[in-house]
């Protein structure tokens, strides 16, 4: 029995080991083990599951209630495991093993250039995202170990040391700023399990905490009172859909690195992935909108009582994997910016080691600064989602689209499946610049609004 016991966690260990070297150094995805079909569904999930799935019950309130939402869901989830399955396609007649790679290869150079600016905003958002929940999460947790004192007949008083903007900006400057420094994250091996633990975590207490609400006051109305939902508001938790099913960027370095390549395999994978993820995110977005209806926060943890034990555990466990993620998304950038800066001018200088170092470390200060500085005035983490779910929609809907019409021109197959092919490239392509236009344009109404 202890041998059992032991080869599991190996192949846990093994498995997280995979994980980091495909996510955090995508580039190098070729040099990685030869993933079987078990690894690949762990890292698409690993991909996936994260800071998104706090945001959907407050989705589901906002397309007008369960129904509306779980349409919206099914209905986004036929184009997210149509881009995976062509992306992977794609991958295996480009022979290339990172994203921007195989969009450059199959739409060519320019393409390629604007994938890798959405690549670098995409990433520098989700830091953004990362952050806003990582300082939620320390809002409450001190409110649970330090209760703000109320001044008579004034409002509370609170701890300097306690205030969320003095707790994440040290965080930054203490933890995650030397996290992030080094040009190879090794120690995610360790914790790459750590953000599928944490959601699934998450989602059974959501729905234990439905089922045990006794120690809080619901309104029964708001559980069942969607309303008349509109097509506007159906449409507008689709990028919340985006940034949560969200393993687009990663899945070519999957592929390329899985021992079975072929595309029977890989739409299985995939179809698999999803699903995993639609039970997760639909489990979670359903019982936490039936636990606090319309009156659910952004932030799901947010609605919930600061002195909850279960719940301090999944805050604990929620920042803790998205303080060792945020490195990685940092590192994905940063490399982009690196490659080019080494294709400028006087690139050969900036190849030197001591270069290389101030280099490395300059981008990421002011990769960890700005994105502190826009995480400390954003309201909530439903603002930044809506810019992320616009941004995602080209690497779920358009690019995966241009490269399915793109190769096309080129592939040897029948005209009426070539023209069935294509066609379903442009739908793709055309819902994809719906969806970035639309959640650009509600994102600058609002901020034109407040100001």
């Amino acid at each position: 029995m202890s041998g059992v016991f032991k080869r599991d966690a190996k192949d846990m260990e093994e498995l997280a080991r995979e994980s980091i070297s495909l996510l955090a150094k995508p580039t190098l995805a070729s040099e990685s083990p030869s993933l079987s079909s078990a690894g690949a569904v762990f890292i698409m999930l690993k991909s996936a599951l994260g800071a998104g799935l706090l945001n959907f019950p407050w989705a589901f309130s906002q397309a007008g209630g369960i129904s509306p939402a779980l349409l919206v869901e099914l209905g986004s989830l036929i184009f997210l495991i149509s881009g995976l399955v062509i992306l992977g396609y794609a991958a295996s007649i480009s022979t290339q093993t990172t994203y921007q790679g195989v969009v450059r290869e199959i739409c060519g150079a320019a393409v390629g250039k604007l994938c890798e600016i959405c690549f670098i905003l995409n990433l520098f958002m989700i830091s953004v995202a990362f952050l806003r929940v990582v300082g939620d999460q320390l809002e409450k947790l001190c409110d649970s170990f330090y209760p703000n004192e109320t001044l008579s007949g004034g409002p509370s008083r609170q701890h300097w040391f306690t205030d969320h903007r003095f707790t994440l900006s040290a965080l930054c400057v203490l933890v995650i700023f030397p996290l992030s420094i080094p040009r190879a994250i090794g120690f995610q091996k360790y914790t790459s399990i750590l953000g599928t633990l944490a959601a699934c975590y998450l989602m059974l207490v959501i729905v234990i905490k439905y089922y045990l609400r006794t120690d809080y006051l619901v309104k029964q109305e708001h559980h069942y009172s969607s309303g008349a939902s509109s097509w506007a508001s159906m449409f507008s938790v689709i990028p919340t859909i985006c940034f949560g099913f969200q393993c687009h960027e990663a899945c070519v370095a999957i592929y390329s690195s899985m021992s079975n390549k072929k595309l029977s395999h890989w739409v299985l994978v995939s179809v698999m992935s999803m699903l995993f993820c639609l039970l997760i995110y639909s489990l979670t977005g359903l019982y936490g909108y039936l636990m606090f209806g319309a009156d659910v926060a952004a932030d799901i943890l947010m609605s919930y009582p600061g002195n909850d034990v279960m719940v301090i555990i999944a805050r604990l466990l929620f920042g803790i994997s998205i303080v060792t993620i945020y490195p990685i998304a940092l590192l994905l950038g940063r490399s982009v910016l690196q490659d080019v800066c080494l294709n400028a001018k006087h690139s050969y200088i900036l190849a030197t080691e001591p270069y290389e170092r101030w280099l490395r470390v300059l981008l990421t200060t002011v990769w960890v600064v700005v994105t502190l500085i826009i995480a400390l005035f954003v309201p909530d983490i439903s603002k930044v989602i809506s810019v992320i779910g616009g941004i995602s929609a080209f690497f779920i809907f358009i690019f995966p689209g241009l490269c399915l019409v793109c190769a096309m021109e080129t592939e040897p197959i029948k005209p009426r499946t070539k023209s069935c092919l294509v066609t379903w490239g442009i739908i793709t392509v055309l819902c994809g610049a719906f969806i970035f236009g639309q959640s650009t344009t509600i994102a600058v109404m609002e901020l034109l609004y407040k100001l």
